[in-house]
């Protein structure tokens, strides 16, 4: 850990950008309830930190008025309202009905929901009549929200599609006996099973699929201790979410629907800070299966809008989510009755060994080689969307890189199968047990603000050079770079054909070589959507639609779905923002970034799946003069212990 000295901070100074604090989301409740906005039917949906004025942030102005956007639910009226509260003067700036629209679920309506499911005299019926079984104690319910089919009853209820699982005893894993053919429907307001959906029976698998280490009967003995150790000390310092390191300067901010998210990228060069990212943050994802089956066809989760990823947060644990000398930070929340919730350990920060940095030998010099070793800085949150876990890592170079990774792992939504029957969908995995094709898509925004808010994003293509008397030997190529000037010309797709990156510049900072200073967008692995665009999920994902996005800064617009994507029947987020067709050129721009993971099942992902990898880099082309990395000191040279 940091010295306290150095992980403490005063509300002085406290930057404008950091989360709201456990007395500030307290305080916001309570100056709610003293307004007389909350009734005994009222949820707490999030209570966030409403961001300052840009502008006043980058000017540094101190003392800037703390605000809170709150977001909150009337279950007796059907009815969503959001907020805005002045911390300072404690009062409510203003109270906004948002009609036809259903907020993120709380974590407490998903605890109530397993609860009205299990007591539902109609489930049990289902049970009964297709299993035999009477008592639902062992029963598992997956929240699951209900998504739009065009029926009346999604835009007039408040509803979840559960899905149900059966464990042996109260420890086990009670996905890998899944409870297929029956799916409650739950109104969520009247907190009760309205209907019970049955489309058939089918053996529950007989697997264990055991994997909690209470429950393992032989483990690895070859194995060796690994320790990493830092006995001088991080080379980090922080003061509250304020982080400096190796040049790098940020805060780390948390809500309960975007998680983990960074503000107010800076690098110090040449004794300058220079601005890079204002915020980075998830802004949604899809979870859509290609299952057409009755139970399975309506499986498509927006974990961000429907679920709130981060309150769906983990609290991480030493020596198993993290590895090294350890700062952890807390998110503080409320859960939907307004009682404070302190989700601990829920951001971990910490320094990694990453190979070599650069190297070289010239067979000249007596000295040779020269190698410096990577260092980066990683901030990294993990959270649990019922089944699955998504881990969200952010990691800072010393030779100003910026990359982001999501890591995928949990377990697979799982269904039932008859014996000695194949699946056309998915793959059994165990016998009598599969799981269905789905895709994974992500949605990213950047708002750029490189050396000044006026950037421009220019598309670039590597392109092969015809034949000709400039190309006598065939074998010229060349970077193709096009600045995008409208919304809707700058919607694009990656093309491996051409290596197409994305490179965000800012016209009017020149660099050494007379050239816009600027940074370049390379992605990662990715996938297109695989449903028919008349989906009914691809409707209220339309972000799916193109890769790239981009649009001049707008504070308004802040999630790639919209603000209400939960039973919405689409066209708002990024498609709706980016019809408008605005001028994006040497302005305030935002990149939206969709990236995609197809995940065909097989068995070696039984029965937690081993982690998948995707996300994408931020690197610097003429941003710097030269190698920022330069200037890292050799390492010391150690004494030889190997193996032999």
């Amino acid at each position: 850990m940091s010295p306290p000295s150095a992980l403490n901070s005063s509300a002085a100074n406290m930057h404008p950008l950091e989360p709201l604090t456990a007395s500030e989301v307290s305080n916001v409740v309570i100056i709610l309830r003293d307004a007389g906005k909350v009734t005994p039917t009222t949820r707490f949906v999030s209570v966030s930190l409403k961001e300052p004025n840009k502008a006043d942030v980058h000017a540094g102005k101190t003392g800037l008025a703390r605000q809170s956007l709150a977001i909150l639910f009337d279950n007796a009226t059907n009815s969503c309202y959001e907020t805005a509260v002045c911390l300072a003067s404690q009062k409510v700036l203003s109270w906004k009905h948002i009609p036809g629209v259903q907020p993120t679920m709380t974590i407490d309506e998903q605890a109530e929901c397993e609860q009205a499911v299990i007591h539902s005299p109609e489930f049990k019926a289902a049970l009964k009549k297709h299993h035999g079984i009477e008592d639902t104690s062992l029963v598992m319910v997956d929240i699951w929200s209900a998504g739009n089919y065009g029926s009346e009853e999604d835009r007039t209820k408040r509803l979840a599609r559960p899905l149900c699982f059966l464990r042996t005893d109260p420890t086990d894993n009670g996905y890998v006996r899944p409870i297929e053919g029956i799916r409650p429907i739950v109104d969520l307001n009247e907190m009760k099973v309205i209907r019970v959906e049955e489309y058939g029976t089918w053996d529950l698998p007989p697997g264990e699929g055991n994997y909690a280490a209470s429950r393992m009967k032989n483990f690895r003995t070859d194995i060796k201790p690994l320790d990493i150790k830092q006995p001088d000390g991080p080379s980090f310092t922080v003061e509250g979410n304020q982080v400096s390191w190796q040049n790098w300067k940020f805060v780390i901010g948390f809500t309960a629907r975007e998680g983990l998210a960074l503000h107010h990228l800076r690098y110090t060069d040449g004794g300058k800070d220079r601005s890079i990212l204002y915020k980075a943050s998830l802004t949604e994802m899809v979870v859509p299966y290609g299952d057409p089956t009755p139970t399975q066809r309506r499986k498509n989760a927006f974990d961000v809008g429907e679920y709130g990823m981060g309150m769906c947060a983990n609290s991480l644990q030493l020596g198993c989510d993290c590895l090294g000398l350890i700062r952890y930070f807390d998110a503080h929340l409320c859960d939907s009755h307004g009682d404070p919730l302190t989700i601990s350990n829920a951001i971990c920060m910490h320094e990694e060994d990453f190979g070599i940095l650069w190297k070289h030998t010239d067979r000249r010099l007596p000295h040779a080689p020269e190698v410096r070793r990577s260092r980066r800085l990683v901030v990294s949150s993990v959270s649990t969307v019922e089944n699955y876990e998504y881990g969200f890592f952010w990691y800072l170079y010393q030779d100003g890189n910026i990359q982001f990774e999501i890591k995928l792992t949990g377990i697979l939504s799982l269904g039932a199968y008859a014996k000695g029957e194949k699946p056309k969908y998915g793959n059994l995995i165990a016998p009598q047990l599969y799981a269905p094709n789905h895709q994974h898509f992500f949605n990213m925004r950047l708002d750029f603000d490189l050396d000044g808010v006026n950037n421009t994003v220019q598309r670039v293509d590597v392109v092969a050079e015809p034949e000709g008397k400039h190309n006598e030997y065939g074998n010229a190529f060349y970077a193709r770079s096009e600045p995008l000037k409208t919304e809707v010309a700058a919607r694009d797709h990656l093309k491996l054909e051409t290596a197409r990156t994305w490179k965000i510049v800012n016209p009017n900072v020149k660099n050494h070589v007379g050239e816009p200073a600027g940074y370049k967008f390379l992605p990662g692995d990715n996938s297109f959507p695989l449903a028919s665009p008349n989906a009914w999920w691809r409707k209220r994902a339309r972000f799916v639609d193109y890769h790239v996005w981009v649009s001049p800064y707008d504070e308004t617009e802040n999630f790639a779905a919209g603000d209400y994507p939960n039973q919405s029947s689409g066209g708002d987020g990024l498609l709706k923002y980016t019809d408008q067709d605005r001028p994006i050129e040497n302005t305030d721009v935002v990149f939206w970034y969709t990236f995609g993971h197809t995940h065909i099942p097989r068995p070696e992902d039984y029965p937690v799946m081993p982690t998948a990898y995707i996300g994408f880099l931020l690197k610097p082309n003429g941003f710097f003069e030269m190698n920022p990395a330069n200037d890292v000191p050799p390492s010391e040279k150690k004494a030889k212990t190997c193996c032999m």
